[in-house]
């Protein structure tokens, strides 16, 4: 991937296209193809083979999906399955049709069944059943997998798939009824600040682990791996560190400087009891995250305070 080379970055608006719009831009990427929503949506075919017969892109990254936290998959089965398959089939397709050179895939850590051994190896996708909480979205990431897959076995077509871990930073979603854990906490125990309240609610147990990706980092890797790598098998991308989410919220809780109590609400789901990828692939091609937790949450703390006027809410 050159420099003049025509990139269609697909979802530069959300949190992880807007991360990887921004590293193109670092590194000096100005032949790139952006899209609203209003101007094209992915989930019409029509309206994404124009784009592609109009731009002609070389290079593509598919960050567009539609995300949340457990509360939006429980609520919204359908969006979360249909919405992220229209999508992936669509640009996958067209791709294809118009000989793109390479295509980035994003897909997520859900993919793995619910008790996977860890740390989780790539190898273990579709070893065992997926964690209800999320698992439409969960199947529509395992479908662009395979149809990226597919596409390269049949057609030679050049597509490559990430799995990020749990990912935050700035242009998160704050909604909470839609957001992750991460960015629910940074709201939820910025608010109990400013309104002086005595305690915060976090849903669950405490004791399932995460870990955790500065959107930057990603980006990064997103790059890194458009240059050096193409094969079938996916790749994981995290940290290789986890934590509780109680440690989580804790920390939280210093950076946003919350002086009250933290109430584990036990009637409410933990999710998948341990999600931690194991990232020796993507070690081996030379890539390593730089943001350490408590920076990466100080800085999107920080981002958000500069923007919560103009947030989702």
């Amino acid at each position: 991937m050159e420099k003049q080379h025509r990139i269609f970055v697909a979802g530069h608006r959300g949190m992880v296209g807007g991360a990887i719009l921004r590293r193109l831009k670092q590194e000096g990427y100005c032949n790139l193809i952006l899209r609203e929503r209003s101007q094209c949506d992915l989930e019409d075919q029509a309206s994404v083979l124009r784009l592609f017969e109009e731009e002609g892109p070389e290079f593509v990254f598919l960050a567009a999906a539609k995300v949340g936290g457990i509360l939006a998959n429980s609520r919204a089965p359908v969006d979360f399955l249909r919405s992220n398959l229209l999508i992936q089939e669509h640009v996958i397709h067209a791709c294809h049709l118009h000989g793109v050179q390479k295509l980035l895939f994003l897909g997520s850590s859900c993919i793995y069944p619910k008790l996977a051994p860890q740390p989780i190896k790539e190898e273990y996708l579709l070893t065992g059943a997926l964690e209800p909480t999320n698992e439409w979205y969960a199947i529509a990431k395992i479908a662009g997998i395979k149809l990226c897959q597919a596409y390269r076995a049949q057609f030679g077509l050049s597509a490559i798939a990430l799995m990020p871990t749990n990912l935050y930073g700035p242009g998160d979603n704050f909604d909470l009824d839609a957001s992750h854990v991460l960015p629910a906490l940074l709201r939820k125990f910025h608010e109990a600040k400013v309104n002086g309240l005595a305690e915060v609610v976090i849903w669950g147990t405490g004791t399932p682990r995460r870990e955790f990706l500065h959107v930057d980092d990603l980006a990064e890797a997103c790059l890194h791996v458009m240059q050096h790598y193409d094969a079938s098998e996916i790749l994981n991308v995290g940290t290789g560190e986890d934590l509780t989410i109680l440690e989580l919220a804790n920390l939280v809780k210093e950076v946003v400087g919350f002086q009250g109590r933290i109430h584990l609400d036990r009637t409410k789901p933990d999710g998948t009891p341990r999600k931690w990828l194991d990232v020796s692939r993507l070690h081996d091609l030379g890539w390593k995250h730089r943001t350490r937790l408590r920076e990466g949450i100080q800085s999107t703390y920080q981002w958000y305070l500069e923007h919560q006027g103009a947030l989702r809410r």
